[in-house]
């Protein structure tokens, strides 16, 4: 791999790892569950899953892509 490509795997992962987490938050204060809230309640709970289940899934979905484009350069 040359330097280039670890540069954009590196971007992309954190873009997707990012945007996911930020897309749970926001679901999860749409859905009045506060990660912030004092204490670890079950709101606060729920809110911290929806943020790491974001991230995962922004994750994965920056690898897919990834995946596509190399298969796409190839044909």
């Amino acid at each position: 791999m040359n330097h280039k490509s670890l540069l954009l795997e590196g971007l992309s992962d954190a873009i997707g790892f990012i945007g996911g987490a930020l897309l749970g938050y926001w679901i999860g204060r749409l859905l009045n569950l506060d990660i912030f809230a004092d204490g670890y309640g079950n709101s606060a709970i729920a809110g911290i899953v929806l943020v790491g289940l974001g991230g995962g899934l922004g994750l994965q979905l920056a690898r897919r892509w990834r995946k596509r484009q190399k298969a796409d350069e190839e044909r």
